[in-house]
C-alpha cells in the first residue's frame, strides 16, 4: 500500500482512508463473520479472528494495493472496506467493497466510494481500466457496478457453487477514457468533492 498509504480520499459524505489498527475492532470481525453480509463472498467459507484480520490488513504494506476503510464524514463512523489490487504492468485496477454497517446500507455509499476511488485511480494512479467480478446473482454488486458506468467484461460459466447451485461469475469493466469523458475533475469543478485527495492526511492518526 505504498503508494496511497497516506492518501485520503474525500467525498460529499465520506472520508475515504488507509485502514488502520483503529479499524480494526469488533465491529470489523462481526461483519467478517456475518452470514448474510458474506453471501456471495468466498470468505463465507471461513471463519475469522481478530487475528486473521490484522494478518489480511498487513498483507497490504510495501505493496502497490491498496485497503482502505470508509468513514463517515458525519459522525466518524467506520462504515466499510474497499481494496484495490492493482497492475501496473497493465495498467489496470480490481476493486473489492463491503459496507457492513447495517445503518449505512441502502443509503448509496457504496456507489459514493467507488466512484471517489476510482476517480483516484483514473486522475492520479495511472490507471485505464478497472474491473470487479461477482456472482451472478448478488443483485446489489451488479447494480452498484451498472449505476457507475461499468459494463460487462465476460463470464465464467457455473464458476461458482452457491447454496447448492452452480452460479456464474460476471465481470465488470469501467475504462478511464470513458470516465474523464464524463466526470469534471473535482479539483478544478467549483466546490465538487468527488475524489478529492488529501496526502498525508492519515498520518497523525496512524502512530
Amino acid at each position: 500500500m505504498a503508494d496511497d498509504e497516506h492518501t485520503t480520499i474525500i467525498t460529499p459524505r465520506l472520508r475515504i482512508v488507509a485502514f488502520g489498527e483503529e479499524h480494526c475492532g469488533e465491529h470489523y470481525l462481526a461483519w467478517l463473520n456475518d452470514p448474510d453480509l458474506m453471501a456471495f463472498s468466498e470468505q463465507r467459507h471461513r471463519r475469522h479472528t481478530m487475528e486473521s484480520c490484522r494478518a489480511y490488513r498487513m498483507s497490504f504494506e510495501g505493496s502497490q494495493n491498496s485497503f482502505w476503510a470508509i468513514v463517515a464524514r458525519k459522525d466518524g463512523a467506520h462504515i466499510g472496506n474497499i481494496s484495490v489490487a492493482l497492475d501496473t504492468h497493465n495498467s489496470l485496477a480490481n476493486i473489492s467493497i463491503l459496507v457492513g454497517n447495517a445503518t449505512a446500507r441502502g443509503k448509496g455509499f457504496g456507489k459514493e466510494a467507488w466512484e471517489g476511488v476510482c476517480d483516484h485511480l483514473f486522475r492520479n494512479r495511472g490507471v485505464r481500466k478497472i474491473q470487479a467480478g461477482t456472482m451472478a446473482v448478488n443483485a446489489p454488486m451488479v447494480a452498484l457496478a451498472r449505476s457507475v458506468g461499468m459494463v460487462e467484461d465476460g463470464r465464467r460459466i457455473r464458476h461458482y457453487v452457491w447454496r447448492g447451485r452452480e452460479v456464474d461469475l460476471v465481470f465488470f469493466a469501467l475504462y478511464r477514457d470513458d470516465w474523464l469523458a464524463g466526470h469534471a475533475d473535482p479539483t478544478l469543478s467549483g466546490g465538487e468533492e468527488r475524489g478529492r485527495v488529501e496526502p498525508e492526511q492519515l498520518s497523525e492518526n496512524r502512530g
